[in-house]
Order: C-alpha cells, then sequence, then structure tokens
C-alpha cells in the first residue's frame, strides 16, 4: 500500500458523504474563500464487499481502495496499515437501519474499532461525523444549538452517536490519537441516496410533506460545504480534541426547502410540479414520535415513521465556532445546492417528468 505524509484514508467510502469526500480529496476543491488551500492528495478509501470499489478507482488515479468490515478489527488493521502520520476520516456510520441493536453495532463498536486500529499505527488524527441527533430537537424555534449544548440524545440514533462521541472523547483524553468531531445536520448534495431522490419527487407531485405550519427551521449542509469542514477540521492544529457544528450560513424553514426545490425544478429544469402539499397537523409528528419510541423499545425501526417523527421539529445549530477556528467558509447555499443536486440527478437519470 502506498503511503504518503498527505495521505487521507476514509471510511464509508461508497457512501453518499464519504464518495464525496474521496472526490474532494483526491481531485481538490475549489474555494474562492480559500484559494489554493485544498489541492490534489492521495487517498486509501474503505468499502464493504460487494461495494462500487470500481467507481471510486474511476474517480482518480490517486485513490487506493481497501475491501473489508469495520467490524472486524483484522481489516480495520489492514486498512491503516503503513499510514503513519495521516489523518483517517471516519464517515462511516449507519442511520437506518433494520433492528435498534445496529445503530450501536456500527455507530459505536465500528468507530472504536476504527480508532484503536489508527492509534495502533500512528496515524496522527482522525475526524469523525457524528449528527445533529445527540443534542435532539431545539427547544424553541429561534434557538440554535452550539457546541456547548447538552445531550439530549433523539431515541436510539441520537444516543448511538452521542455514546460514539463519548468514546471518541476518551481516545483524545488518553493520547492515543487526535481527534475532531463534526456534527452535520441533514445535507444534499450530489451522490445523494434514494430517500433524497424521492423527496425531489414528492414535491414534482404535489406530495412534499409539511408538517404543521412548515416554518419550522433546519440547519442543512451542502455536501461541498461539509466536505471543507471536514478537510479543515483534520488540518488545522488547534482542532485537536474539539467538536464543531459544519453547516450551511443559516438555517431554512420546511416551507423554504419546498419552495427552492419546486421553483428550481419548473423554471430551470421544465420538469412540471403539481404546486400541492401533503399537510399534516402537527400532532402527526408527536404521535409518530410515541409509536417510533415504542418500536425502538422492543428493538424495531421503521424509517418513514422516524423521519414523520422530526417533520415539525426545528433543528438549526450555529457555526460561529467552526468559523473562527477553523477558516470554515460555507460557499453554496440553498439554492445553488438545490440546483446541483437536481442537475446531478437528472444527468444520472434518476429524475425526471412524472
Amino acid at each position: 500500500m502506498t503511503t504518503d505524509d498527505n495521505l487521507a484514508l476514509v471510511t464509508g467510502a461508497a457512501g453518499w458523504l464519504g464518495r464525496r469526500l474521496v472526490d474532494v480529496l483526491s481531485n481538490g476543491l475549489e474555494s474562492a474563500a480559500h484559494p489554493g488551500r485544498f489541492a490534489q492528495r492521495p487517498v486509501r478509501a474503505f468499502v464493504l464487499p460487494g461495494e462500487d470499489a470500481e467507481g471510486l478507482r474511476r474517480l482518480s488515479p490517486r485513490v487506493e481502495v481497501v475491501v473489508g468490515d469495520l467490524t472486524n478489527p483484522a481489516d480495520c488493521a489492514r486498512f491503516v496499515r503503513g499510514a503513519h502520520g495521516a489523518t483517517v476520516f471516519h464517515c462511516a456510520g449507519i442511520i437506518h437501519p433494520r433492528r435498534v441493536r445496529q445503530f450501536f453495532e456500527v455507530n459505536v463498536s465500528c468507530t472504536q474499532n476504527v480508532l484503536s486500529a489508527a492509534a495502533s499505527a500512528g496515524l496522527r488524527r482522525a475526524v469523525v461525523v457524528s449528527s445533529n441527533s445527540p443534542i435532539g430537537a431545539n427547544p424553541s424555534s429561534g434557538h440554535r444549538f452550539d457546541e456547548e449544548s447538552p445531550y439530549h440524545p433523539y431515541l436510539a440514533y441520537g444516543r448511538s452517536k452521542m455514546e460514539m462521541e463519548l468514546a471518541v472523547r476518551e481516545f483524545q483524553k488518553q493520547g492515543l490519537i487526535e481527534t475532531v468531531l463534526i456534527r452535520p445536520p441533514w445535507y444534499y448534495g450530489p451522490y445523494q441516496p434514494p430517500r433524497q431522490t424521492l423527496f425531489f419527487e414528492m414535491i414534482r407531485d404535489g406530495k412534499g410533506p409539511v408538517v404543521g405550519g412548515g416554518e419550522n427551521r433546519r440547519s442543512m449542509a451542502y455536501i461541498d460545504n461539509l466536505c471543507q469542514g471536514l478537510w479543515l477540521a483534520g488540518d488545522v492544529d488547534r482542532a485537536s480534541g474539539e467538536l464543531y457544528w459544519i453547516a450551511d450560513e443559516r438555517p431554512y424553514t420546511m416551507n423554504e426547502i419546498l419552495d427552492t426545490v419546486e421553483r428550481l425544478l419548473e423554471d430551470e429544469f421544465s420538469i412540471p410540479c403539481k404546486h400541492r402539499r401533503l399537510r399534516l397537523p402537527g400532532i402527526a409528528s408527536s404521535v409518530a414520535f410515541l409509536v417510533d419510541g415504542s418500536l425502538q423499545s422492543v428493538g424495531l425501526y421503521q424509517q418513514k415513521i422516524h423521519v414523520l417523527s422530526e417533520m415539525d421539529k426545528t433543528i438549526a445549530c450555529s457555526i460561529d465556532k467552526a468559523r473562527r477556528e477553523l477558516g470554515y467558509v460555507p460557499e453554496v447555499a440553498l439554492e445553488e445546492g438545490m440546483r446541483r443536486s437536481i442537475r446531478w440527478c437528472i444527468e444520472q437519470g434518476l429524475l425526471g417528468r412524472a
């Protein structure tokens, strides 16, 4: 395996964020705020058996692919072998499993396996992707979370990410490896999974979901903004041991998100929309939350019920610390980010007229 002082290792490389991060790291990232900062670098990408290794190799000759399973410590050791001084970006995780126990098997145990292997191999730093879920929903519509906000995990996924964060902090505390935790909210952009394309289709078909009045706010992160934040978290010395929220400049209301997608579909991509919404009363999310909690208490998970339970919530964060300490500058906002997302879907043949 080829090593380099500038080597970046990426777990979850076949996933939405992981694939884009491999692309950005290996081919560079243009940035008006940081011209020339994000140059091409060698990347070692970790994928599960059966995932698209060839697609990653086609991104750049600088990409090396390792196939294995993060539940296997021997595979983790093989992934980091010979990478002394490198940085690992741990993007692997599970959001919508079949069983609740998978949250903890993947989000907690696999993270511990990766960090243990990385520390043993002498890697310099681990940048670990967390979530907004360990902090839950904002207590009021005008509130924004920051890095001092207390834990209030949202059901089992939130608990698993909280336990993961605590485990990461323990590696840092013991001096085993430098760590940086990154909390992204809902992100969007190219390489999106089917659930995000379904969201566009629902808006096109007049079934875009609005629970309550639709004025609840959501922080979002365009995927290249998130990749910029991850890259900086790996490079900036003072980030060691720190936690950062990474998102777009400001939160958006759910109405703004749906209206923006609808307008772009029609005005820029000539995809007719039905100009309706699937409107549900706020109590629908409350009932879904109760059902979701009941199912999870017996180890079951149902994605649609879980998503509905969050639809009326404000989940908004401040990026002030990332701006101040990392030099993070989100350069893409909602309209341009959704424009790129829709264009990618159309180019891939995933989205068109109903």
